[in-house]
């Protein structure tokens, strides 16, 4: 049995049993007999059975809400807007297929009909996380169908209830029997489907360990694997920011969700003129939080998704102090974040550098360093001094400079005034460590299909 233990009180919430080796095989064997069926079916058609499972899913907005805190954490008083952000990203997949989909037709040539098509791959395996289980879901699962594949779904243990919705939404939406599965599978049954070449993509979404394993057990099959990997996504505030918005936006994506997101802001660098200023404001800004019980509507901060992982950070934290940074949120204002406790306060640290491991491994926690900085070329140079490339985000003024720097920076999404945000018109990658593949997007369109070229002669005299 997969027990799902809510990061609130460590109750066990759900018990759900592990698919048996005939159900995965019953689960694969439909969606490669629906595929054909269903990548036959008008485009429009399948946008019409989508749109009414986003429709469907948004109608348990009230259920899913306080469910979700449960399960990982996040406070009610945001749950809905998850649900929002996986509403925008479904319709704008959904609106773009058809011109993403049409077929390429090159420049007329007497004589001949040429054009690419864009092909389904048949059936996609999406393994989806539990920080954003609906959101980083979405990415892969619409898109897919809308394609013409099938998908089989492996949701997050600590997110099994997601994946029960996503199955509940597309039934009621009337997706034809085999085009869409969810599927309660351990390590070894995820890895054994890998190696079975009964799937024809993976979609991932997890740290980089797991992404190493998913391409080992994937290896030699010719499997196509698209991996959104770790992140140590930094921010740079040069001298000429509107510094009261970079605070106050720095702050969201570091401490958001408790800072489990993969594009979270994990480290700042600040031009030295304004570091001061704006380490105060950002440790007000933290010791504002309200970090508590997620289902309180008055909670702005709640529990990491386990009390190890919140010790990791905690580690970690102490660690950089013992190397000499220091911790500018007073510990005593939140008095729930013991040794052992999911509950973690949010967290400044100054006085550190690189050599520190707060500054140069993923911490998924609601912690973040501040370095000053003398120049855009030492900001650019620590920027890049990271083994992962997911986002980074730009505060200043000045709009050439920051598309300038915005070159030279190792990452998959330049932000200039915004951060921890995803736009579903431009593509979502990364870089280095970060993994490979893109989603969302026309480009994540070319992932989920594959070009099959007709070139026909015209029939008459040779």
């Amino acid at each position: 049995m997969v027990e799902i233990i809510s990061p609130i009180d460590g109750a066990v919430i759900a018990e759900r049993r592990r698919a048996t080796e005939s159900e995965v095989t019953t689960a694969l064997d439909a969606a490669k007999a629906a595929q054909p069926a269903w990548a036959q079916t008008p485009i429009e058609e399948r946008a019409r059975r989508c749109s009414a499972a986003v429709d469907a899913m948004l109608a348990m907005e009230p259920e899913i809400v306080p469910e979700l805190a449960r399960q990982m954490g996040r406070p009610v008083r945001f749950g809905g807007g998850e649900l929002r952000g996986f509403a925008e990203r479904a319709r704008h997949m959904i609106d773009i297929a058809p011109r993403c989909l049409a077929d390429h037709v090159p420049e007329p040539q007497a004589g001949f009909v040429r054009y690419v098509r864009r092909e389904p791959l048949g059936t996609v395996f999406v393994v989806a996380p539990w920080n954003y289980p609906y959101l980083t879901a979405v990415n892969s699962i619409v898109p897919a169908l809308m394609a013409g594949n099938t998908v089989v779904l492996k949701h997050a243990a600590q997110t099994l209830l997601v994946g029960e919705r996503f199955e509940r939404a597309f039934a009621e939406a009337g997706l034809p029997p085999g085009v869409f599965s969810n599927l309660v599978l351990g390590h070894e049954q995820t890895a054994a489907i890998l190696a079975s070449r009964r799937v024809q993509q993976v979609n991932f979404t997890g740290s980089v360990e797991a992404g190493r394993a998913i391409e080992r057990a994937g290896a030699g099959g010719f499997l196509g694997v698209g991996l959104e990997l770790g992140g140590k996504d930094p921010a740079y505030v040069r001298a000429d920011a509107d510094l009261s918005f970079a605070i106050e936006n720095v702050a969201d994506g570091a401490f958001f969700n408790s800072g489990q997101s993969c594009c979270g802001i994990e480290r700042v660098y600040v031009h030295e003129d304004r570091f001061d200023a704006f380490v105060e404001g950002l440790v007000g800004v933290a010791s504002e939080h309200q970090l508590g019980d997620p289902l309180d509507p008055a909670t702005t901060l709640g529990p990491m998704v386990k009390g190890s992982a919140a010790d990791l950070v905690r580690d970690q934290v102490a660690a950089a102090c013992t190397a000499g940074g220091h911790s500018r949120v007073p510990e005593a204002a939140f008095a729930a974040d013991v040794r052992g406790s999911a509950y973690l306060a949010p967290q400044v640290m100054v006085d550190v550098d690189h050599r520190m491991e707060l500054m140069r491994e993923e911490n998924f926690g609601p912690v973040v360093g501040v370095m000053p900085v003398t120049s855009d070329e030492e900001a650019v140079r620590l920027m890049n001094d990271s083994p992962y490339g997911l986002s980074a985000s730009l505060w200043t003024e000045d709009l050439e400079v920051a598309e300038a720097l915005g070159r030279q920076i190792e990452t998959g999404t330049v932000f200039l005034n915004r951060c921890d945000y995803l736009d579903p018109a431009l593509a979502w990658t990364g870089v280095k460590d970060t993994g490979r593949g893109v989603t969302l997007s026309a480009l994540g369109y070319e992932t989920l299909t594959r070009p099959k070229s007709f070139h026909l002669r015209e029939p008459g005299p040779r």
